[in-house]
């Protein structure tokens, strides 16, 4: 029931994310948690004011890897040129698994680094995503088109046309991006450096992994960080829920106690974890995004933070923790007025199949959990005993990966391992690559958080969350906050000496 921003991100129902969308007033995708719909910096509204609202459209080619294929297809991006000065850099902003939001054409702090640097600031969605249709439809014919590889070449293409016909050459270009965009900008300096001469990679998880249950531990220390007693009065209620669906004869209670759409119906393993996967979101997603300035997005539930959850959760007065566990589900349908949950595996499943640009999944949730399937894995599995929840493990993540593509255990595990011989993982080797993570944002778990080589400086903030430097900054920010801004502004002005 969340909604995907950021890079987007990653949670998913197979990241995400992908996302967490709300589908007819109903709560059914869960995303990239993002890594982000987008955020990349997805999602939200177009403010549609000033310089760099206007989308433009870019001729690219629909397979980079094949000479003999010449299709061509139209990709959506956006400019600003306040900042722009002779001679100054380029700033180009990596769209994620999700639409390209113009209002980061207006806002945030690369634009305060591009005012300070006399900036040039460029913005592409990526393949697939927002209005970025390469193909006719997200059949998987079509979906073979998409993946990381395609993106950085569909970056790399751009860069140098835009180039040629702006006049830049000799300009230096700077990649910013965060969640899955934040791996693309440290990957597309990694592969192209004759292109990129710099990156910021915020919140990149460059590790892919099929198995990821140290997501959820990570939110359980979140969650300990403001009461001690928070998770494990959340682990009890999760627990509890679990029991009372093992028995039929309380399915019309849960089915009122979580308001959802129809009565629950629980026939498979994959039912239930469904159900209990959706419910463990609302604080997955609060932990991820938790007090990130990211109003300017339009995104919704901002004010529901980690306090306010672990406050319902220690509220006696509700009842006991299964109660306290539905009050806060039915707090987060209020905050994104959603009337209430489809807790339907089929239904789900009906939505994800569906291949059509019109489908419900077509926003991102269909195309995130295939480049899951094919390429991250990334899945936020309870196989810990460290976490809160119960009831999603490894095996209900990737049975969806054959349930909605076909793709085999033996083929994920294949993709997975892939990409990081590709990319490196953790061990990223390149050069002039700012790798900034927050503490509270359990994507760190798979990021840099200690320096590679002088060259290759983390940004470990303690307290922030998912993406939190690169949202505008507040005079509510933690001082630690403004002081990681700062030391990627130094970063960048140091590096674009060189």
């Amino acid at each position: 029931m969340a909604v995907h921003r950021c890079g987007s991100l990653l949670r998913n129902a197979a990241l995400l994310l992908v996302l967490s969308a709300v589908v007819g007033g109903q709560g059914r995708f869960k995303g990239f948690r993002s890594y982000g719909s987008s955020g990349s910096f997805n999602g939200g509204r177009d403010t549609g004011e000033g310089t760099g609202s206007e989308e433009q459209w870019f001729t690219q080619r629909l397979d980079h890897f094949n000479g003999a294929d010449s299709k061509e297809w139209k990709q959506r991006y956006f400019v600003n040129e306040a900042f722009s000065r002779p001679g100054g850099p380029v700033f180009l902003m990596i769209g994620g698994e999700g639409p390209a939001n113009p209002a980061w054409m207006h806002n945030g702090t690369w634009l305060a680094y591009a005012q300070k640097l006399g900036a040039l600031c460029l913005m592409l969605e990526h393949r697939f995503y927002g209005k970025s249709h390469p193909t006719a439809d997200l059949s998987l014919g079509s979906l073979r088109f998409l993946s990381s590889r395609q993106a950085l070449a569909d970056l790399a293409h751009f860069l140098s046309v835009t180039t040629e016909r702006r006049g830049l050459a000799g300009r230096k270009w700077v990649a910013f991006g965060g969640s899955y965009p934040g791996s693309l900008a440290a990957w597309f300096r990694l592969k192209y450096p004759h292109l990129v001469h710099a990156a910021v990679a915020t919140s990149a998880p460059v590790q892919a992994t099929v198995n990821f249950p140290e997501y959820l531990e990570v939110v359980w220390r979140s969650l300990a960080s403001e009461d001690v007693q928070c998770p494990v009065v959340v682990q009890v209620a999760s627990k509890a829920l679990v029991e009372r669906l093992k028995d039929p004869k309380t399915y019309d209670n849960v089915s009122k106690d979580f308001n959802l759409c129809s009565k629950l119906q629980i026939k498979t393993e994959m039912d239930s974890a469904f159900f209990l996967e959706m419910l463990a979101g609302n604080f997955m997603d609060t932990v991820q995004y938790n007090e990130d300035n990211r109003g300017f997005e339009g995104a919704r539930g901002t004010n529901i933070t980690i306090k306010l959850l672990c406050g319902v959760m220690a509220d006696a007065s509700l009842g006991d923790p299964y109660a306290r566990y539905a009050a806060v589900a039915r707090l987060m349908m209020d905050a994104f007025s959603i009337s209430c949950l489809n807790a339907s595996y089929q239904s789900y499943l009906a939505d994800m199949t569906d291949a059509s640009w019109d489908g419900p999944a077509a926003g991102g949730g269909r195309q995130w959990v295939y480049q899951t399937c094919t390429e991250f894995g990334f899945y936020q599995s309870t196989d810990s005993p460290n976490q809160p929840f119960t009831g999603f493990p490894l095996e209900y993540h990737v049975k969806q990966c054959s349930d909605i593509f076909n793709i085999s255990v033996d083929e994920l595990v294949s993709a997975v391992s892939q990409t990081n011989e590709f990319y490196g993982g953790f061990s990223l080797v390149s050069s002039r690559i700012v790798l900034p993570n927050g503490s509270v944002d359990p994507w760190h778990a798979l990021g840099v958080t200690w320096d590679l080589t002088p060259e290759l400086p983390a940004v470990f903030i303690k307290g922030t969350a998912h993406c939190a430097n690169m949202y505008p900054a507040s005079s509510e920010d933690l001082p630690q906050l403004a002081l990681a801004r700062d030391h990627i502004f130094l970063l960048l002005q140091r590096w674009l000496k060189q």
